[in-house]
Order: structure tokens, then sequence, then C-alpha cells
């Protein structure tokens, strides 16, 4: 039984493509008359299609964020990954701000401090991932003394706090006390006129 021999190839002058022998003269006239390498890519385009590639892939456009020109295809990846102005947020306090400020705005967000809420210590930012997961929550003596300084404190700061507000109300009660005796004797007397001139008045008259 003979065995098919493979069949050979030509590569197209046009397209640089491997075409069955037997089809190259073919492919040549119609590779020639349709095809167009693009003098940019390599790709080959139909010919019709030439500008409408070159508008869509190479043309220069201008980045809508930072106003830089580069080429249309690649814009995409400009704006994701590349442009100085996209929008990306800060990884300590999730702010959203330009990536060009980034670095300068973690800088100085990564310093700022949050308290431990299992040993009670206070925590750069920066440096919280690697504390939670080495903290043991054992709080330190030195911690330990400033809380119970603070709890020890706090029943004669009360009693301070409250005598301080007692000072404070006792000369409005003594003033309040001392309006109403003042009306109270005002009062009396007002009424013990009231009762003794009428009674003189008509003494005077009868003599």
């Amino acid at each position: 039984m003979a065995v098919a021999s493979e069949e050979t190839t030509s590569i197209c002058n046009h397209c640089g493509r491997d075409i069955p022998s037997s089809n190259i003269d073919l492919h040549s006239v119609h590779c020639a008359r349709n095809l167009e390498k693009c003098k940019i890519c390599g790709d080959m385009v139909p010919k019709r299609h030439a500008e409408e590639h070159f508008l869509n892939t190479h043309a220069p456009v201008s980045c809508s964020l930072c106003s830089e020109t580069m080429e249309r295809d690649i814009l995409a990846i400009h704006k994701g990954e590349n442009c100085p102005q996209r929008i990306v947020t800060c990884e300590f306090c999730e702010f959203p701000l330009p990536a060009i400020d980034l670095a300068e705005h973690q800088e100085v967000c990564g310093n700022r401090t949050e308290l431990c809420p299992l040993c009670r210590c206070y925590i750069r930012l920066r440096e919280r991932y690697n504390h939670e997961n080495n903290c043991k929550g054992i709080i330190p003596a030195d911690n330990i003394a400033e809380s119970s300084r603070d709890v020890g404190a706090a029943p004669e700061r009360d009693h301070q706090a409250r005598d301080r507000g007692a000072r404070r109300r006792q000369p409005q009660e003594f003033s309040t006390r001392r309006l109403i005796f003042t009306i109270a004797i005002t009062g009396i007397a007002v009424l013990l006129g009231s009762l003794f001139f009428p009674r003189k008045t008509e003494s005077n008259g009868v003599h």
C-alpha cells in the first residue's frame, strides 16, 4: 500500500504565510489584491478596512485624565495601570485619590496610630497587619499601671467635680432664699401698715 507523501508548502511573498504549493498562485493573486500589511503592527488587514484599523488601533488619542497622547490600543491599559491621575485608594484609610499623590498620602497616613483592643498599645497603621498576626493580647506593665492610676483617680475626680458643683450651686441657692425672705418681710410690713394707718386716720378724724 502506497503512503501518501506530505504536501509541500510555499511562503506567500505578500503576507509571509505558509500556503500549500498547489494553491500558492491563486492565494498570491487574492492576497495581493485584497490584503495590506499594517506599517505599524505588521498585521495583514483588508485594504478596505486599513484606515479603520489605523484609527481604531494606532491613531494618537489623548488620555481624558492626564491628557497624555498615545496609541488607542494601549489607552485602556494606560488608564487602568499607568495613568498618574487614575483614582486609587489608600491601603490604610481607603480614601480615594489620584495615583500621583498616593505615596505622599500613605507616608503620613501610615504613621497614624490606633489602639490595639488586645494589648492596649497604640500601633502605627503601617505596622498594624504584622502586629495583629503577632499580638498575644498581653498588656504591658506600664499600660496596666496607667490604667490602675486612671481607675483609682476616677472616684477622686468625681468627688472633686461634685464639690465644685456644690460650690457653684451654693451662691445661687443662697440668693434664692434671701429673695424669698425679703419678699416675705415686705409682705408682712405692707399688711401691718394697711391695718395700722387706717385706724390712726379714723382716730384723728374723731378728735
